[in-house]
């Protein structure tokens, strides 16, 4: 019997994240196992219980989400963070990211979205709100090649397929049979031919072109 995703949800508001845990609860294959209300409480009670997941507000009194996010995905990888915000800021969501968080949720998902964001983020996945994704897309598309992707070289093309299902540049460099440098070499060249900042962006392009 496959074991139930546990779960830490951290943020401020008592009402909101009650709300959370309550939903959480009656799904299939959930177990909230602690909750917290700062930044501070999230990392200690992740370090205690190693969540499979941990849902983690940015706006959190102290040293904040992100940077909560950042000392999480230092001491505890085996769990992943999951931002559970209000704020659609396109730096928040790098920042995100970049801390180690590997899945971006706004509030107002549906509790049956919210169940499989978490599904997703701890079967290895990266998840983003459509419709956060669906605009930065938007944005970053606009006034450019109708395919950026078709400048890239068929090693580049393979290598961001690899990150857009989550590798690392050592797990690419493994799985390729190539030095890590090299990896990040390319990566820096597929980034700039598509004209983009970050591997997220990268990622998101590829996979919005090739489900077209």
């Amino acid at each position: 019997m496959t074991e139930d995703i546990r779960v830490i949800v951290a943020d401020d508001h008592p009402l909101f994240r009650e709300g959370v845990v309550h939903s959480l609860s009656s799904k299939t294959g959930l177990t909230v196992v602690g909750q917290a209300e700062t930044g501070e409480q999230a990392l200690n009670l992740t370090r205690e219980l190693l969540p499979d997941v941990l849902l983690l507000d940015i706006a959190m009194p102290g040293q904040g989400g992100l940077t909560t996010a950042g000392e999480i995905a230092l001491a505890c990888p085996a769990t992943k963070i999951v931002m559970l915000t209000v704020s659609e800021d396109e730096d928040n969501l790098l920042a995100a990211f970049k801390a180690g968080a590997r899945g971006y949720v706004l509030k107002g998902i549906s509790a049956r979205d919210l169940a499989a964001a978490i599904r997703s983020v701890a079967a290895g996945d990266v998840y983003v709100s459509p419709a956060l994704a669906g605009r930065m897309l938007a944005e970053m598309t606009e006034e450019k090649t109708p395919n950026p992707l078709a400048e890239l070289t068929p090693r580049e093309t393979e290598i961001l397929q690899l990150v857009a299902h989550g590798l690392t540049n050592r797990e690419i460099g493994e799985h390729m049979s190539l030095a890590e440098k090299t990896v990040k070499h390319y990566m820096t060249n597929v980034l700039g031919k598509l004209h983009v900042r970050s591997r997220l962006e990268a990622a998101l392009l590829a996979v919005r072109r090739n489900g077209k």
